[in-house]
């Protein structure tokens, strides 16, 4: 059986070609942007080292050739910056605001309410939809909001 043919050709032009070099040296860019840059410039056709197939691009990268093709089509059919940058995801966007986080997250760093010697999950979730921070929220996502500021209520001190 062999080679697929890739069906999204990738010809970076030399201008193109710099500006991955330099975002190789750059500093702070995401793992998969960095990744998308090098899909595109092992995949790149006009170089010596491109021509690569998906699949042996994918195993250089231990990434999907899934992923390998999306770029190369995003790059063919849209251009370079398309195929660097993400397109926003898919999926439920939060419920709760980070303001509603916050207001949760102070409440869980204050005194707790005379009786307690601490606050529970199941309280600051009662606590939390009295003071009509929300209307309606889990103990358990309070648990997530709380591990998410690293907040720790076992400690015996109050504060993030």
């Amino acid at each position: 059986m062999g080679q697929k043919k890739h069906k999204y050709k990738v010809n970076l032009t030399r201008a193109e070609r710099s500006e991955l070099g330099r975002l190789t040296l750059g500093g702070t860019i995401s793992v998969r942007k960095l990744n998308r840059v090098k899909i595109l410039m092992l995949a790149d056709e006009s170089h010596e080292s491109g021509q690569k197939t998906d699949q042996a691009i994918a195993e250089k990268l231990a990434i999907s050739p899934a992923t390998v093709e999306r770029t190369r089509r995003a790059y063919v059919e849209a251009g370079l910056k398309a195929a660097l940058n993400e397109q926003p995801r898919s999926g439920r966007p939060p419920v709760i605001s980070g303001e509603t986080r916050a207001q949760i997250t102070a409440l869980a760093c204050s005194t707790p309410p005379e009786g307690f010697g601490q606050w529970s999950l199941r309280l600051l979730a009662d606590k939390a939809v009295e003071l009509q921070f929300t209307e309606t929220i889990s103990y358990g996502s309070v648990g997530t909001i709380l591990k998410k500021t690293l907040s720790n209520r076992t400690w015996s001190g109050n504060g993030v």
